[in-house]
């Protein structure tokens, strides 16, 4: 079990912040209050404007929006959709599918023909056979000979190469020592010169360094320990009191806000709440759930009764737009059957059966014979 954090201990306060604080906190108390009484009045009407007047009317633009303009550009949108896909998707399809077809049977198969039993076969016995019969039996025996000649000829220029190098390297073995031994004396002399300079710079230095000591150092650190830091001792504790000063007075201005706000509360509802309530529960709300149960509801069943019958329409139009395409796609695919079987040949196409008649059907195939009705009598005799 933790123990509870004792609060730090206070330090003691001296005689200017105890002179300093009680007629600071007096005059910031009167210049604070009437400020705050001011932005909490504004607060509470900022808060009722928006409650009572700019919050009921944004929902009240944002359902009149949403009926007058979006559900009429939704349904607009759907029609246009409907139409679009009916008027231009549609046919554009039904196009498509008949140029694929003529492209794939005219270009696409002959090219394909073509290239598998014409331009493949050339390629490999015309073209690719000769070149590599001639990079095998001429071209190889030819370069092995020249490597060989190549290889003999780097060889002699190796050793030559060779031979010179190794003059080269004796030659200059000599010249670099020589130059080594004189670069070695001159970097001594210069070395010595050098640190007599540097003996000669570091006295004046701190010759230097010691008088800018004395002169500034020393003068500006007393004036900054015995006078600047006691001033600013002096400004924090003021600047300290007075912000304490206007956070006391802040909050003790809040409360007394607080304070009348609440009075104010209660004398607007005895004066104006109760009564306003009493007329909204005797007359207003009767008068508005008379329209709502007379006028609203009968309306509102019309509207989506008339939205019922725009989509059961709606959907009797698409499903005749399916079966129709389904039937032209059907038209096509057997062109297309028909076309191919008199390209290439191929056995005949058998018609389609038609649905014979059953019991629970009043239609008869075309065509064919109705059977003769014999009747019970007759079978028995």
């Amino acid at each position: 079990m933790e123990l509870p954090q004792q609060p730090p201990p206070r330090q003691p306060e001296g005689c200017l912040t105890v002179a300093i604080r009680i007629p600071v906190r007096i005059v910031v108390l009167v210049l604070v209050v009437p400020v705050r009484m001011i932005w909490d009045v504004l607060a509470a009407a900022a808060r009722a404007l928006h409650l009572t007047i700019l919050r009921p009317t944004g929902r009240a633009l944002k359902w009149l929006g949403h009926t007058l303009i979006v559900v009429p550009l939704t349904f607009l949108g759907h029609c246009l959709s409907w139409l679009f896909r009916m008027l231009v998707v549609v046919p554009v399809t039904f196009l498509g599918h008949c140029l694929s077809w003529l492209l794939r049977t005219l270009v696409v198969t002959p090219l394909t023909w073509l290239w598998r039993w014409l331009v493949v076969p050339v390629w490999r016995y015309g073209v690719v056979a000769p070149v590599a019969w001639l990079y095998r039996y001429v071209l190889t025996p030819v370069g092995h000979g020249i490597a060989w000649v190549a290889a003999g000829v780097a060889a002699g220029l190796v050793w030559i190469a060779s031979g010179a190098w190794a003059g080269l390297s004796w030659v200059a073995a000599g010249l670099g020592a020589g130059l080594a031994w004189v670069a070695r004396g001159i970097g001594v002399g210069l070395a010595w010169v050098a640190r007599g300079i540097g003996v000669v710079v570091s006295a004046i230095g701190t010759a230097l360094v010691r008088v800018g000591l004395i002169l500034f150092v020393v003068p500006v650190g007393w004036f900054y320990r015995h006078v600047l830091t006691p001033i600013g001792h002096a400004v924090a504790v003021v600047v300290r009191e007075v912000a304490a000063a206007f956070g006391h007075a802040w909050r003790i201005a809040g409360h007394l806000s607080r304070a009348v706000g609440r009075g104010l509360k209660w004398l607007g509802w005895q004066l104006v709440g109760r009564p306003v309530r009493w007329v909204w529960r005797t007359v207003c709300a009767p008068v508005l759930r008379w329209v709502r149960d007379t006028v609203w509801a009968p309306v509102k069943r019309a509207a989506v009764e008339a939205g019922r019958a725009v989509g059961a329409a709606l959907g009797t139009a698409g499903r005749t737009a399916r079966e129709a395409l389904a039937s032209a796609r059907d038209t096509v695919r057997q062109a297309r059957a028909d076309a191919w079987r008199a390209l290439v040949g191929g056995p005949p196409r058998e018609p389609a059966p038609h649905p014979a008649r059953t019991l629970g059907s009043t239609t008869t195939a075309s065509g064919a014979v109705p059977a003769p009705e014999i009747s019970l009598h007759k079978t028995e005799g």
